[in-house]
């Protein structure tokens, strides 16, 4: 009986630990898959295959989404007790007894996206340029995630697999800012581009 009851336990901690890294990697294309809907919703073209709004709703679907899988892959790596994790390492940087570093680059990142989650719930009492600025946190949490997977002891990060899924996140995201930056009809797009991030353009009507 003890020894089925040990096998049974080993088996569930098992699991816990694939489905803890499983989700981890889908976290990351699903938020890969964030930034890129929300660097083509910004660029404030419609287009009639892919209109604004349309795409404004499948970043929000996406979004929940990939909130969704990861956090899945937080209860996951703290239930299956393999490592010393609890759940105030997920929102304290750098406190956790095992890894604290890349462990804490994972609460940063979880702390980010927090930030990004309030902010747009709250979004009708704050102004454009404040929701804006703390949405841009969405743009650090990403490659801050990226490191974590990448260093995180006993995960996938190193793995070839993972490192080439890697490679290809930071390449569509990499293309995708070349887009959306490039100058193109007028010499000062670029400028412009920058400056409707820092000081946007209120719509006729807003905040009032």
């Amino acid at each position: 009986m003890a020894g089925r009851t040990g096998g049974g336990r080993l088996m569930n901690t098992q699991t816990l630990w694939y489905a803890s890294r499983a989700t981890g990697a889908v976290s990351l294309v699903l938020f890969t898959a964030v930034i890129l809907l929300g660097i083509s919703t910004a660029r404030r073209h419609n287009r009639p295959a892919f209109p604004r709004s349309a795409t404004l709703r499948l970043h929000r679907s996406v979004s929940v989404t990939a909130v969704v899988f990861l956090t899945v892959h937080i209860v996951t790596a703290i239930a299956d007790g393999y490592v010393k994790l609890n759940y105030w390492d997920v929102f304290l940087p750098f406190t956790a007894a095992w890894d604290p570093l890349w462990v804490g680059l994972g609460s940063v990142a979880v702390d980010l996206l927090l930030a990004v989650l309030v902010s747009s719930a709250v979004r009708r009492r704050l102004t454009v340029r404040t929701w804006r600025l703390v949405h841009l946190a969405s743009y650090a949490m990403w490659p801050i995630a990226l490191v974590h997977g990448f260093g995180i002891a006993g995960g996938d990060g190193r793995s070839t697999w993972m490192l080439a899924l890697d490679v290809v996140c930071i390449a569509a995201v990499a293309g995708m800012l070349l887009v959306r930056l490039r100058p193109d009809r007028h010499p000062d797009t670029l400028q412009r581009s920058v400056a409707d991030v820092v000081h946007p353009r209120t719509p006729p009507g807003a905040n009032r």
